[in-house]
């Protein structure tokens, strides 16, 4: 069968989509050290740069709910990857060209963040158009490749960086540069369904008017708060709990957890038929606020590090499963569902963190007690699943796939 009629070829594209969200979310954090040595930059200014990659994420999701559906599938998956690729490359070249190394610095991450944005919002509602029983299991393996792909960025940076040294950060970037290249080009090939008409999904003004709506934004607000509420700070806290060097951290931390993640959206896919979604997902819930309790109030530093892997298992499946959920109750949401939800879901990404670090801070910098206020989100999301019961019943259910 040819690439043109083979959705296997969709499902692939989609998942190398998803590496290619992890190099542009992960690969500059590898050089803000070097960009502070190097240029000279303030490591306050630095640390604004994720700020830029996370609000120009935020309005890509906002414009794409308007215009997604219009421009179709296709062109916005071939331009994620374009603005991504553009942006890896100028990373290493605009630094040098513009009077403050800073502000070319922050262009390129402007255009790779809007590659990172579109990918968010388009490459979910591309696999679970795909003429596929198992859209659970489907949606969730996607989503393990992101996982997958930033272990992979940072293992495969570190080891670029010993053999052909720190100094080649931009010959390094310019190579991640290839996969959204390569993937572009696949794009144009695979053959794309759409979840609704192009053109003629559900409005924002629609969406915004439906109560159920709302309870999805809240589980995606609590999903992504949950996740990255423990995995910005694991490195933190295998450091101060553990008194290990940054690199032991960094892999004892962010890559244990998203390792545990990754395999857990995995396990999520192949038992995703066998269970109730809402009914699994209530579980996850359960395991995460279990987890953030380990990592309280264990006495022991190493189970508190297994406590983090335990949170990546248990957070794996709420970020797809919101997904499926939301095709189930809003079949004809279209993309414009799927946009404002990843934009509840950033914020979520950028709430759960932020919440943790103001607790910390005002409980004398005691980071485990600042961990501990992140549990009200899975607490908040069993209370939003439950409610989602009341408007699809097949929720509830397991799905019969003969």
């Amino acid at each position: 069968m040819s690439i043109k009629n083979d959705f296997r070829h969709t499902i692939a594209a989609s998942y190398i989509g998803y590496i290619t969200q992890a190099i542009v979310n992960n690969f500059a954090p590898l050089l803000f050290v070097t960009f502070h040595r190097t240029y000279g930059i303030s490591l306050s200014k630095i640390g604004l740069l994720v700020t830029i990659n996370f609000v120009t994420q935020i309005l890509v999701d906002l414009f794409s709910a308007k215009f997604t559906d219009r421009i179709g599938y296709r062109i916005n998956a071939v331009l994620a990857h374009i603005f991504a690729a553009v942006g890896l490359i100028l990373l290493g070249i605009l630094p040098e060209l513009t009077p403050d190394p800073y502000i070319g610095i922050s262009i390129a991450v402007v255009i790779y963040a809007i590659g990172g944005g579109l990918t968010e919002v388009i490459i979910s509602p591309i696999v679970e158009a795909c003429p596929t029983d198992k859209k659970g299991a489907a949606m969730s393996l996607l989503h393990s490749f992101y996982c997958w792909g930033s272990v992979l960025v940072v293992l495969i940076s570190t080891l670029l960086f010993r053999l052909i040294g720190l100094d080649s950060w931009k010959i390094i970037s310019a190579l991640w540069a290839v996969i959204p290249v390569c993937n572009a080009v696949y794009f144009c090939f695979v053959p794309i369904n759409s979840l609704a008409d192009e053109g003629k999904g559900m409005t924002i003004t629609a969406l915004l008017g439906e109560k159920v709506f709302w309870i999805l934004a809240l589980l995606m607000l609590c999903s992504g708060a949950s996740e990255l509420a423990m995995s910005q700070w694991a490195s933190a806290l295998a450091e101060t709990g553990l008194h290990v060097s940054k690199t032991v951290g960094d892999l004892a931390g962010p890559c244990f957890f998203a390792i545990f993640m990754g395999s857990g959206r995995v396990f999520h896919a192949h038992v995703a038929e066998k269970f109730s979604l809402t009914g699994y997902l209530i579980g996850c819930a359960f395991l995460c606020i279990v987890s953030y309790l380990l990592v309280t109030f264990s006495p022991f530093p190493p189970l508190s590090l297994a406590a983090c892997g335990i949170c990546g298992l248990s957070v794996a499946a709420m970020w797809p499963g919101t997904f499926s959920i939301s095709s189930r109750i809003c079949p004809q949401g279209g993309t414009t569902i799927f946009a404002l939800l990843a934009l509840a879901g950033d914020i979520g990404c950028s709430s759960g963190p932020t919440l943790v670090g103001f607790v910390s801070s005002g409980l004398k910098d005691n980071l485990k007690l600042g961990l501990l206020s992140a549990i009200i989100f899975p607490i908040l999301m069993i209370f939003a699943l439950l409610m989602c019961r009341k408007y699809d019943s097949s929720l509830n259910v397991v799905a019969d796939h003969k």
